[in-house]
């Protein structure tokens, strides 16, 4: 967003990008899961119930019984240099900063670091433009509308806001498939080219999507483009939503019912993706990666394989360079 004072003196400011992700946990211990989610569910982007009857049950109920269980979850895949999303975020933005030559900060909607933190990093280092690129390929309300919110508090104590470009997805991004595509050629190369791939994509209530939220549509054009990209058929690839919470209908088919049913037709390798993820994190290496192999396997389904997320690929950096440079 700029004033129309800005268009002319874009050559003359000195830019940088901010790298924007959900966020996670300091430490895995059920207290430090507990403040990240109390931050994170207490977003109305996130659970929009009414105030009076959510904040009783997030308080009283779901923070005491998950926090200890989101905990050990996050012990079995907890890394030696901290939580697995920042980690690779890290290394992404370290690679882009080295990519295009210029200031790369990290901003989390929840948790640490803050988008405010990385805002006035940038702008400690000179920066007077701000290319601001939330990592969700799908554009959903629950994700990149709630980063604009978040981004939009933390200016509100800034007494001076940089000018800023606000990417709002790449779900059909030429760069962002072919990286997909890439990725899972990389994986056929090494391990043999699976019967079936499944795009699975972190599910949203399905009343968000009655009301307007075209992340469906999204996480559909990008399964399209996947396929024509690999060549692949309707019988060899399809696509489902993980992650579903609470009892109200999310978007379908669901993951877990999905593999049941490709179990059923003996295939004898199964490949899964998670595209909506931009790396990999407690969703992807515990829920994807094991439990729902166990899904899969305990429905009779033969030999599951995870592929991992684009990461800090080098055709993963090059799409962000492509998208801040054109921003």
């Amino acid at each position: 967003m700029r004033n129309c004072s800005d268009l002319n003196s874009d050559t003359q400011k000195k830019q940088g990008v901010l790298l924007v992700n959900l966020g996670t946990a300091d430490e895995a211990t059920p207290a430090a899961i507990r403040r990240f989610l109390k931050e994170f569910l207490s977003d109305k982007r996130v659970v929009n119930m009414t105030r009076l009857i959510w904040y009783p049950l997030l308080n009283g109920v779901i923070l005491p019984i998950r926090s200890p269980k989101v905990a050990k979850v996050y012990q079995q895949v907890w890394m030696e240099e901290g939580s697995p999303l920042l980690v690779y975020s890290k290394r992404q933005a370290q690679a882009l900063q080295t990519k295009l030559a210029m200031p790369v900060e990290l901003g989390m909607t929840y948790g640490n670091p803050s988008l405010q933190s990385g805002v006035e990093a940038l702008m400690a280092q000179g920066c007077e433009e701000v290319i601001i690129l939330p990592l969700y390929p799908q554009y959903s309300g629950t994700t990149t509308a709630a980063a604009s919110d978040a981004l939009i508090r933390a200016f509100k104590t800034m007494p001076v806001i940089p000018a800023y470009r606000f990417i709002r997805d790449y779900h059909d991004h030429p760069l962002y498939i072919r990286a997909l595509a890439h990725k899972v050629r990389q994986y056929w190369q090494q391990h043999g080219q699976g019967d079936y791939l499944l795009c699975s994509y972190h599910g949203i209530p399905q009343r968000l999507a009655d009301e307007g939220d075209i992340y469906p549509q999204h996480c559909e054009r990008t399964t399209e483009l996947l396929k024509q990209e690999l060549g692949l058929s309707e019988q060899q690839m399809g696509m489902s939503y993980q992650s579903r919470f609470g009892r109200e209908a999310w978007l379908q088919p669901y993951t877990d019912q999905t593999l049941k049913n490709l179990a059923q037709k003996k295939l004898k390798t199964l490949d899964i993706i998670s595209p909506a993820f931009s790396v990999d994190c407690i969703e992807t290496l515990e829920e994807i990666a094991i439990e729902c192999r166990d899904i899969y396997q305990q429905a009779d389904g033969m030999e599951y394989r995870y592929i991992e997320c684009l990461n800090d690929s080098d055709e993963h950096i090059e799409m962000m360079a492509a998208l801040a440079t054109s921003a």
